[in-house]
């Protein structure tokens, strides 16, 4: 399912126009990257978390030239899903 399937589904079921519910999934995704981009957690019971992951400074090799490089900190957007969603995709 892509974007443009998720708004026709949004639209569907919740008897919205597409327009609406396109600008509901936009809000909802907007909400969840602010907040991660602000450092925060975004936790939907049943659903999952969406959590900010801290990647140390490590170095790495590259494989065509066997140099080695230095991969700098990062941030990583990190989600688990919860019991619900799991328990639905068995």
């Amino acid at each position: 399912m892509n974007k443009a399937d998720l708004v026709n589904h949004v639209a569907a079921s919740a008897d919205l126009s597409k327009a609406a519910a396109g600008a509901a999934v936009e809000a909802v995704l907007g909400g969840i990257s602010g907040a991660l981009a602000g450092g925060n957690s975004v936790s939907l019971v049943g659903f999952g978390t969406f959590s900010v992951a801290e990647r140390a400074a490590r170095t790495a090799r590259n494989p065509r030239t066997g140099d080695t490089i230095q991969v700098a900190a990062s941030k990583a957007p990190k989600f688990k899903a919860g019991k619900a969603l799991k328990d639905a995709v068995k």
